[in-house]
């Protein structure tokens, strides 16, 4: 047993035996003599664009409120695999090597799996348990396996995992298949089911001697496997079944970046698409959109339950919350009807609260965070060592002081083998991306937000360009303390 449970067990037997009460003691007992590590709750949603957060005010009132939120979080890599690979190591997805959603270049099996958070997080003492979506093809070859570090295991079986009903979990070794095909029974619902199962894991749990780290992972906003085509009656996903029209009224919002009518600043892969038409944006908006906001009502409710059960059992103010997802989604920006994996804000801002220990309460941080630092607080909270060398860092001191760092984060993309790929750079203010068909963008933030118009042959820019190539070249292959160095970029001559 580790030293600080250990310790935990025997002042408690001893104040039994004593008859002194718990609160007698912690009054008397020295500053940080009764103190635990703080439990870690992890909630990944899967294709959450930051815009979506104004429709889940469980997560605002509880998380948000009194936590943190990181206003300008951003993935380095905008999809599946790879992002939730960079939320398990703290690495660049360039170190991690997960560079796709299945092989050769990616997927579940391209995970050095022996040394993630879960496991380090072991070492430390804690219990682990994850729920819902893990890797992409995780489950497709052996589908009873349990990734090395996870003490609980219920994870959704590929290609199962993208039905919200007839899914298939691997629960300790044992396959369970909840649904069938064609029937939406409302208690077998895919967020409902997985929300029981974090529920009755902390209830288990907490209080315990042990502190303990659990991963919830639901599926919603991400689509269902089956498309609904142009049937415009069915959402995809589909949501909860007493959700089902909760959100008639929503619109489908309109940036000015929105079916963007010059797009000749932009690569080819944008100025080939054509403009959206009425019948695109019914899909958009009524199949699309609805369907997603919808699904998340689901996945709110579950951030009550999941408080409110740390709550009954004590463990709430010494728990540490984070709400995020693996990358954002297209909805006809750029003329990008639906999607990931492109550079543009939409796709690569997420969001991110984090409420617990070490958080400013009701803060908001505008500093630069992104999924490479989420591995790194952890560790930080749990006062664990990571068992590679990590690329991001700890958010805790960015919270308490935010005007503390300048930075850069890569945005990447991979696989190779199809012959296009961008490597990038994120700051405060700019964004600079090098396709592999030789094609550039730059865009400057703070005076085009919407990156309607890119820079990159401008000469007013050009020494803001050079500079940004010049970090680029440096931090695209960059590991550990590297990847957090930065030099300011020099203003363009306007």
């Amino acid at each position: 047993m580790p030293a600080r449970p250990l310790l935990r067990q025997l002042i408690a037997t001893l104040l039994a035996l004593t008859g002194v009460t718990a609160l007698t003691a912690a009054a008397a007992a020295p500053a940080g003599v009764l103190a635990a590590k703080p439990n870690v709750v992890v909630i990944m949603v899967d294709d959450m664009n930051a815009a979506a957060l104004q429709y889940l005010p469980n997560v605002r009132s509880l998380l948000a409120t009194p936590g943190t939120t990181f206003d300008n979080s951003v993935v380095s890599y905008s999809l599946c695999c790879p992002s939730r690979s960079t939320f398990l190591t703290g690495q660049y997805a360039h170190n991690h090597g997960v560079l796709g959603n299945k092989l050769p270049d990616g997927g579940y099996e391209k995970l050095p799996a022996a040394e993630t958070l879960p496991v380090w997080l072991r070492r430390a003492g804690y219990a682990t348990a994850h729920v819902g979506k893990f890797l992409n093809g995780y489950g497709r070859e052996r589908p009873t396996e349990i990734p090395p570090g996870w003490a609980e295991w219920y994870g959704s079986v590929d290609p199962s995992t993208y039905r919200m009903w007839n899914y298939t979990l691997n629960e300790n070794g044992t396959l369970h298949t909840y649904g069938v095909a064609g029937a939406e029974n409302p208690a077998l619902y895919q967020t409902d089911v997985y929300a029981r199962k974090a529920v009755d894991y902390i209830q288990r749990k907490a209080p315990a001697n042990e502190p303990f780290f659990l991963s919830f992972a639901p599926l919603a906003p991400h689509g269902e496997g089956a498309a609904t085509g142009s049937d415009l009656s069915q959402r995809n996903p589909r949501p909860a079944p007493r959700h089902r029209g909760d959100l008639e009224s929503v619109k489908l919002p309109k940036p000015p970046s929105y079916d963007e009518a010059d797009v000749s600043d932009k690569p080819a892969a944008i100025r080939n698409k054509p403009r959206i038409t009425p019948a695109n944006e019914d899909r958009i908006e009524n199949v699309r959109l609805k369907g997603r906001l919808e699904s998340l009502l689901s996945v709110d409710e579950a951030v009550a339950d999941i408080v409110a059960a740390l709550q009954a059992s004590g463990e709430l103010a010494n728990t540490l919350i984070v709400f995020t997802s693996d990358n954002g989604w297209m909805q006809g920006e750029h003329r990008i009807q639906s999607g990931k994996t492109v550079p543009y804000e939409e796709s690569i801002r997420v969001p991110l609260i984090i409420r617990g220990p070490g958080l400013p309460v009701g803060g908001h941080v505008s500093t630069l965070a992104a999924n490479i630092d989420l591995a790194p607080t952890i560790l930080d909270v749990a006062d664990a060592s990571a068992g590679v060398t990590v690329d991001g860092r700890s958010l805790l001191p960015i919270a308490a002081d935010p005007a503390s760092s300048a930075r850069g984060i890569v945005i990447e993309t991979g696989p190779k083998q199809s012959g296009k790929w961008y490597a990038g750079l994120r700051t405060p203010r700019w964004k600079y991306v090098e396709h592999s068909t030789g094609e550039r963008e730059l865009y400057d933030l703070q005076q085009d937000p919407y990156e309607l118009a890119s820079v990159h042959n401008d000469p007013r820019y050009a020494a803001t360009r050079r500079a940004l190539a010049d970090r680029l070249a440096i931090l695209r292959t960059c590991a550990g303390a590297v990847c957090r160095q930065w030099t300011p970029v020099p203003a363009p001559t306007l």
